[in-house]
């Protein structure tokens, strides 16, 4: 779902500018976005995908036919909607669009939400007309008279959510202190087994909303403790309501974060989210610790120190809320209407 988020967010800021702009979301057969997208009112299309691996894979194998077959379905997709502009975030559904966008001259604009730029943005640079960085450090990798610093769009829902209304959705004790544990889109076994062991000893000062991914719940009941595969509607309440946040680190959340001024321990995926950490570390805008050395001991140690030491939860808030201008998606959405014109 990272990103969905941000192209979601574009498309609330469209709908406000002009009611009647017409939108197509083009996504895969087989992931988590089509509900997603369906539940705001926006139609779907979706198309065969395929990922480019640096990496050995049996997939390697496959997948080119699937990004081929993807084209073609691309080219039939853009010749009968007519697109005025279109724009991807990075995804490698969408670079098969991109490059027929490309093709049949059609303006496209490719969002660059990560730090360190993804192979898939690498592929279609060269078709894009405009594109947009969330961070300006992302710059150096791309032409620039095409570049524009714009932030990561965000939805609408999170610059307006309570934590009060959200503590009432979850039933929540209002003498406790929350943490939210996320693992990604797609959960992580790791987070889920370090949380685990220590969810006894992290109730004892804090109650719990667990998001564990999709098949991944855990046999665990306690008091003071909420386990959910996935959650679309009631997302940004749970983000509203903790008091501060457990979370892989991945742009779309993170940036959902820095809206809300949330105080983040991040464990990054190995790989290009460990570069978005690195940046959010160095700025002390988030405490991070690594998959590999992640225990019992150093969790519920590091939780402790930030749920009981309110200078550094308030000194994590405060520069977190820097990391990045705050009108994303208002800024993106008028350089859409610009290239669109």
């Amino acid at each position: 779902m990272g990103s969905v988020s941000p192209l979601i967010a574009v498309y609330e800021k469209l709908k406000q500018t002009d009611p009647n702009i017409e939108v197509l979301f083009v996504g895969s057969k087989n992931g988590p976005e089509k509900k997603a997208v369906e539940s705001y009112n926006l139609k779907f299309q979706a198309i065969s995908a395929g990922k480019l691996r640096r990496y050995f894979s049996w997939y390697n194998f496959t997948d080119p036919i699937r990004i081929l077959f993807g084209f073609i379905q691309s080219f039939f997709i853009i010749i009968k909607f007519r697109p005025n502009v279109v724009m991807v975030a990075g995804s490698f559904v969408g670079v098969p669009v991109a490059w027929m966008a490309g093709i049949l001259r059609r303006p496209l604009l490719i969002h660059q939400q990560d730090v360190i730029t993804g192979l898939a943005n690498k592929l279609m640079a060269n078709f894009a007309t405009k594109i947009s960085i969330s961070y300006e450090i992302s710059a150096k990798d791309f032409f620039p008279g095409k570049t524009v610093l714009t932030g990561n769009p965000v939805r609408d829902e999170y610059y307006s959510c309570s934590q009060e209304r959200g503590r009432q959705i979850f039933k929540l004790k209002s003498d406790r202190p929350v943490l939210l544990v996320l693992g990604g889109g797609t959960g992580s076994q790791k987070i889920n087994e370090v949380l685990s062991q220590s969810l006894a000893d992290i109730l004892q000062f804090t109650q719990v909303i667990h998001l564990t991914g999709h098949g991944k719940q855990l046999d665990i009941q306690a008091d003071g403790y909420q386990q959910f595969e996935f959650l679309t509607n009631d997302m940004t309440e749970a983000l509203c309501a903790a008091d501060m946040v457990v979370s892989r680190a991945g742009m779309s959340t993170l940036s959902e974060l820095v809206i809300l001024h949330k105080p983040t321990i991040l464990i990054p995926l190995p790989g290009h989210q460990e570069y978005n950490a690195a940046y959010f570390q160095k700025n002390n805008a988030a405490f991070v610790m690594r998959q590999e050395s992640l225990n019992k001991e150093i969790f519920v140690s590091s939780i402790k120190e930030f749920m009981f030491n309110q200078s550094n939860r308030e000194n994590l808030s405060r520069n977190i809320a820097k990391m990045m201008d705050l009108n994303g998606a208002a800024n993106v959405a008028k350089l859409l209407l610009d290239i669109a014109k």
